[in-house]
């Protein structure tokens, strides 16, 4: 290959290096983009919540704590919600009579029934679809057990939703699960 043809050759990747580039730029920075965690402005709920124990200096000293979401599932369904709690309150609780909602979620068939019906497979022929779920009547006994615990709600005809109130709070406890371990840094 001669020099004007090396010439040549390299201009060509250059545009196209330079055109690959330009798609790039164009995509969110990481500091505005919502892959899993909020990176921009990384605190600003714990702030929040600080302003708003101030307002209550009663509740202050034990402090509180705040989970909030916005959440748009696949088929279209949109979901805001936000709950918190006083930390002496949560304390006070009588923290067994919360064993059966979590129960619910300590099995990997029932987590995935959860995320095919989050995904829009909302009738049990669509969920019984899926080989690694197990047999009809194995599907029939964890979707009892979820309906019973409140994760999900039979919405007739054999078909299943993930109640309004249950959506981010499901979301948020998929999310604590996959938390950074050691080492991860947190405002101080």
């Amino acid at each position: 290959m001669d020099d004007d043809a090396r010439y040549l050759h390299l201009e060509a990747r250059l545009a196209e290096v330079e055109a690959r580039l330009a798609k790039l730029e164009e995509l969110p920075r990481p500091s505005d983009d919502v892959d899993g965690g909020l990176e921009a402005e990384a605190f600003w709920a714990l702030r929040g919540l600080r302003e708003r124990l101030a307002e209550q200096p009663a509740m202050a000293p034990a402090g509180g704590v705040l989970f909030t979401g916005v959440v748009t599932l696949p088929d279209g369904e949109y979901h805001e919600w936000q709950q918190g709690a006083f930390t002496h309150a949560l304390l006070r609780q009588d923290w067994a009579e919360f064993s059966n909602a979590f129960s619910a979620l300590a099995h990997p068939v029932r987590l995935r029934l959860l995320q095919e019906v989050m995904r829009g497979e909302r009738t049990v022929a669509q969920l019984q679809e899926h080989e690694d779920m197990g047999t009809s009547g194995q599907i029939y006994h964890h979707l009892r057990q979820l309906t019973a615990s409140g994760w999900l709600q039979s919405s007739g005809r054999g078909q299943y939703t993930v109640p309004e109130v249950r959506v981010v709070p499901l979301m948020i406890a998929l999310s604590a699960m996959s938390m950074p371990g050691p080492g991860a840094s947190a405002e101080e």
